[in-house]
């Protein structure tokens, strides 16, 4: 259980003086004080290399932890190194990251370690602003990925860091932007040991979700997740699973199986094919 009378303490603090030396300090302790009891323990961070922090981070954007820890272990035992993913089938790929939802990430991270390959000696830069070149890599996963690969101190947000910093510093205030939250998370860093500390933080936003509730909601930024039942979502993740299951399937025969409108299906087919998730020939559809 977190110790809220030293979280009380440390925003006491910062009301008093604003974000000083001082008030760091305490902020620090109190969160690193949780993590020491209660840190969450993943197999992306019991061993960390880089292609194990990329393949986490990929597998983490939209998914939460416990499905992505049921699934981690055997993409990374099936491809070990940024060159045995690139040059795997995407079929493959495609089946070990059935289950994890959004698919387009399974591709993005082929194409990740094909460029690293490629273009890299298979090496991870430690630059954010390169790995933004990369595909499926925003501001937020290059700065996470130096973080964890490199032990960076780089400055990104996601939803548990920041329920953290809204809960200490701005659970008062209503539409939150990021923007006011990055200059706190910038001078927080323990530039020492970012890694840890980011770890740290994650875990005591994943602890308040549990016993405070969704601060989030807090933020200008918070939106509900569109529902998965009927979306477009699923019948694209029905799609390739047939295609995993049919490796060459004609068209019209695919559309049957589906039953689903087939003036829903066809756009999203047109869609997965120039995504270059499916191939397209006279003898029917097969999976990239």
């Amino acid at each position: 259980m977190h110790n809220t009378k030293l979280e009380q303490e440390c925003i006491d603090l910062f009301n008093a003086q604003g974000m000083s030396a001082q008030t760091i300090h305490a902020f620090q302790e109190v969160i690193y004080a949780y993590y020491q009891q209660a840190g969450r323990s993943f197999a992306w961070r019991q061993e960390v290399t880089p292609y194990r922090v990329v393949v986490s981070e990929i597998m983490l954007q939209q998914t939460q932890t416990h499905r992505v820890a049921q699934k981690f272990d055997a993409f990374v035992e099936r491809f070990s190194t940024f060159a045995q993913l690139a040059n795997a089938p995407f079929e493959e790929v495609l089946r070990l990251w059935k289950g994890l939802g959004y698919n387009r990430r399974a591709l993005n991270l082929q194409k990740i370690a094909h460029a690293l390959v490629t273009n890299f000696e298979g090496l991870l830069p430690n630059c954010p602003q390169t790995l933004e070149t990369l595909p499926g890599i925003g501001k937020a996963t290059a700065s996470s990925i130096c973080a964890f690969a490199h032990n960076a101190p780089t400055t990104f947000i996601e939803t548990n860091i920041r329920t953290v910093f809204i809960y200490f510093f701005y659970r008062t205030k209503m539409d939150i932007s990021d923007k006011e939250l990055m200059p706190l998370i910038e001078k927080t860093v323990d530039s020492a040991n970012p890694r840890h500390w980011y770890y740290a933080l994650m875990d005591y936003g994943v602890m308040l979700k549990k016993n405070v509730g969704n601060l989030c909601k807090l933020s200008k930024h918070y939106a509900k997740q569109s529902k998965f039942q009927g979306s477009d979502r699923q019948i694209r993740g029905m799609i390739l699973q047939t295609l995993l299951e049919n490796p060459l399937l004609p068209e019209n025969e695919l559309i049957q199986k589906l039953d689903r409108p087939e003036e829903r299906i066809r756009p999203i087919l047109d869609q997965l094919c120039q995504e270059g998730f499916i191939h397209k020939s006279s003898l029917g559809l097969r999976l990239s």
